[in-house]
């Protein structure tokens, strides 16, 4: 009896230790809702388009508040710059692009691991000064004689998405300049350097009271596919695939929605 009393003890108190160990393992793993397997630490590198500025800082606090001991830098730009740097071998785990064009240049490169997904898409808004003094009411007002309109160079998402739209309204303008991405556009509006610029309305949206945006018909020829890709020599990617996923996720998407971002 003394004996068998014994083994049952030893054996609970085994049984104990390994559903404690089970447990110390499961509260590091990171999984939760992500997806991602094991501990979640460390640095993840994003290199992002300019428009999801806004948006993918907020999804970085979210982040790092989700797992502790993380860290999110972001490197935000024209997709096309960054897609260069990527192939060029900056060490990045994650690339966001605006548009497949761009992304592409990095899967033919070899440079992404898997297939990129589409997260959300963007269309075009007319950014003008505060109250819209010009009175600029359709893409067709920004052809008038002595308007300064700014867009984005052609290499880039917005200004081959800038492009397409004027080509669909059959509009035909001469900028003041050229912009390397949507920001540095709309900053020339902001600083009254233009009366006007062809930017996302992610970004007329961000701005606040800074600038104010006109929607017009034309935009919807030109909608941007963001696609979102791991990188093959990610120096994180357990991290990028759990930034991946919060980036996909409902609360994801709501927070960019909440920014202007259409669903794909």
């Amino acid at each position: 009896m003394i004996r068998t009393a014994a083994a049952v003890l030893v054996a609970v108190t085994a049984l104990s230790a390994v559903t404690a160990c089970s447990d110390s393992s499961d509260s590091t793993s990171g999984t939760g809702s992500d997806g991602a397997s094991g501990k979640v630490s460390g640095r993840v590198t994003v290199f992002a388009a300019a428009s999801l500025e806004e948006s993918f800082e907020a999804l970085g606090e979210r982040f790092e508040k989700r797992y502790p001991g993380t860290e999110v830098g972001f490197s935000f730009g024209g997709s096309d710059s960054l897609a260069a740097s990527i192939t060029g071998g900056a060490p990045a785990d994650v690339f966001a692009s605006a548009s497949p064009k761009t992304m592409k240049i990095v899967t033919d490169s070899g440079g992404a691991s898997g297939e990129p997904v589409t997260f959300v898409r963007n269309r075009l808004e007319i950014a003008t000064l505060p109250g819209n003094p010009d009175g600029i009411a359709s893409l067709d007002d920004l052809a008038e004689p002595g308007l300064k309109v700014v867009l984005c160079d052609r290499s880039v998402p917005c200004g081959a998405a800038a492009r397409t739209a004027l080509d669909a309204g059959g509009v035909r303008l001469t900028p003041v300049s050229y912009e390397q991405d949507v920001k540095s556009a709309l900053t020339k509006v902001e600083l009254k350097e233009a009366d006007a610029a062809l930017v996302y309305r992610t970004d007329v949206r961000a701005a606040g009271d800074k600038v104010e945006g006109v929607e017009f018909p034309e935009s919807s020829k030109a909608v941007n596919d963001y696609p979102i890709a791991l990188l093959k020599d990610a120096p994180n990617a357990r991290a990028a695939e759990a930034f991946i996923d919060l980036v996909r996720s409902e609360e994801g998407r709501q927070v960019l929605t909440r920014a202007g971002f259409l669903a794909p």
